[in-house]
């Protein structure tokens, strides 16, 4: 266990693990299974005989306790898991840790076993999205509705339970409290492969080539794999469903499968591959992923894939799409990546138009023409973002997306700013970008966003105050927790009255504000306030900054975080 720590993010101290005595283990088992309220009397006995078992491993005596506290508080279950235990200790002592661990698998519920076993195909010690995970459980059809709750929402909780069983690792939180990222630990994984070989739930291909693969279902590609024997295996993979491909090399050739739904590829397919690129010849298809780096066209077929959920494409400089791809109703996520994509126009409406009610994110496009009748197709959208670069007004009926949770509007053209700075925003926004040309006055739209009832980031880039001041007004930002100013031109003074005109801000950046005096001094006084970080303002502002973070550590003890970055003078954090 002493190599835990070293595993977990680098933000975390390392220190050696060593096994915990009886009252140390008693302790983190008590803590695990029932936080800071009192241990049960009736089952400290038993509940010792557990932890005694577990012989001061702390990842055993975390997965037990984390099993524990996810089931019945009973002594008669109490009893049946000692007995288990029991009998792990019975065993032979060779791999007697991960037995312990195979026993909290065995209780965990059918719903989460294989959004467990799914992180085995990750490769050991990878960092892993939380957003591709869900991306991937969902096209896998691992999660059902629960309360009308979306699949997104289900497999949150679903992630949640798992770590609250100290099965994964939270790598990553952000500002806001949402979890970017999650890791494993080795035994964890270890046992997941094991388990998940061994019911066949995916093979990870190895140096030989086994008889059994051509049965697999789940095929696991690790960067270290050459490309040869990639070739070699690929005609033993008639029945493949899922072909998971992660790291370099890559290639773009596919099993030849009829019953493909799933392609996750990782890194950037080569010309010949690209030109051998059959995703959307798979019928089947659910999910797809992969990257080029020149001119692709979405073949007018694409509509053929009825079940496609995911797409996601990469790199590609020039992207064109069909216009059939508005009839693909089952789409939930389409976003591409360090690409641009000009969605065309949809077909003319008719009596039956084709709503595409579960797309959910839609990202990378250029110039989606936001109007009535995009609307109507799009309805439940959460996630859109967009660049702007001709002289048209796209945003006319922006304000009726009203389940938008998350805005990024990337306008390059001072005639498209004018109409930017005239719209209305949906109330629902959580999260905004705007990128506004140097030109375009913040002070024109300011007072709209500041009255989003619910929006909790803001991201302001680009853009010019009129009169070189920004006073925020009461009653403005009032759900804001995280905002950041970047390269916004003449921002000389910003001044507020009171902190209560962002009552819940946690974090602020500053960014290229090289006219900037300072911080006002109510930014001090707002009591959620955690982190200041400035990216190459000027001195003033990064005085005004330690000053705010002095008076916070006189009065509250060292409570906020400030991070500096600058040419001109020394940088550091406090």
């Amino acid at each position: 266990m002493s190599n835990l720590a070293a595993h977990l993010t680098d933000s975390y101290s390392v220190f050696k693990m060593r096994f915990l005595n009886e009252v140390s283990s008693w302790t983190l088992f008590s803590k695990t299974v029932f936080g800071e309220q009192s241990f049960p009397t009736h089952l400290e006995d038993i509940g010792k005989k557990i932890v005694e078992k577990c012989n001061g491993l702390p990842l055993s005596i975390a997965v037990v306790g984390g099993l524990m506290a996810k089931s019945e508080v009973t002594l008669e279950y109490w009893e049946h898991i000692e007995e288990n235990l029991s009998s792990i200790v019975n065993a032979e002592n060779d791999d007697y840790c991960l037995r312990i661990l195979k026993l909290s698998y065995n209780h965990l519920p059918a719903y989460l076993k294989p959004c467990f076993l799914y992180f085995g195909v990750f490769e050991e010690d990878r960092v892993t999205d939380g957003s591709i995970i869900i991306r991937l459980w969902v096209s896998e059809g691992f999660l059902k509705s629960i309360d009308n709750k979306s699949l997104t929402t289900v497999a949150e909780q679903y992630l949640k339970e798992l770590v609250d069983r100290n099965l994964i690792l939270v790598h990553q939180s952000g500002i806001l409290g949402h979890v970017k990222s999650y890791k494993i630990h080795d035994l964890l994984r270890d046992l997941s492969v094991k388990e998940a070989e061994k019911q066949r739930f995916f093979y990870v291909l190895r140096d030989q080539i086994p008889k059994g693969l051509i049965s697999q279902q789940r095929i696991v590609i690790h960067g270290s794999t050459s490309k040869e024997k990639i070739k070699d295996a690929l005609e033993y993979m008639p029945h493949a469903r899922s072909y998971l491909v992660f790291g370099d090399p890559i290639v773009g050739q596919f099993p030849n499968s009829r019953f493909m739904r799933i392609s996750h590829m990782c890194g950037w397919l080569s010309e010949e591959e690209h030109s051998q690129l059959n995703v959307f010849e798979l019928m089947n298809s659910r999910y797809h992923r992969f990257a080029i780096n020149k001119k692709f066209e979405i073949p007018s077929s694409v509509n053929l894939l009825w079940d496609l959920d995911t797409l996601i494409i990469s790199g590609v400089k020039e992207l064109i799409a069909p216009t059939e791809i508005w009839k693909m109703y089952k789409l939930r996520h389409l976003e591409f990546e360090f690409s641009r994509l000009h969605l065309p126009d949809p077909p003319s409406a008719d009596d039956d138009i084709i709503m595409m009610e579960n797309l959910e994110v839609l990202k990378g496009v250029t110039n989606l023409n936001v109007s009535e009748d995009i609307v109507k197709r799009i309805p439940n959208i959460k996630e859109l973002d967009m660049m702007l670069i001709d002289r048209v007004n796209y945003l006319s009926c922006l304000e009726c997306l009203s389940k938008l949770e998350s805005l990024a509007l990337w306008v390059y053209s001072t005639d498209i700013g004018k109409y930017v700075l005239q719209i209305n925003f949906p109330a629902s926004l959580k999260k905004l970008i705007l990128l506004l040309p140097s030109d375009s006055e913040w002070e024109d739209i300011l007072q709209k966003i500041g009255s989003l009832p619910v929006l909790e980031m803001l991201v302001l880039s680009g853009g010019r105050f009129r009169t070189r001041g920004w006073e925020t007004i009461e009653d403005q930002f009032q759900s804001l927790r995280s905002l950041t100013l970047s390269d916004c031109g003449n921002l000389e003074n910003w001044t507020m009255e009171d902190s209560s005109h962002f009552p819940l801000l946690i974090d602020l950046c500053l960014s290229g504000l090289y006219e900037l005096k300072e911080i006002p001094s109510e930014i001090g006084e707002i009591p959620t306030l955690r982190s200041i970080q400035l990216y190459f303002c000027n001195e003033s502002v990064v005085l005004s900054a330690k000053q705010i973070v002095d008076e916070q550590e006189d009065l509250h003890g060292n409570q906020l975080h400030l991070f500096v970055q600058c040419e001109r003078y020394s940088c550091g954090e406090t």
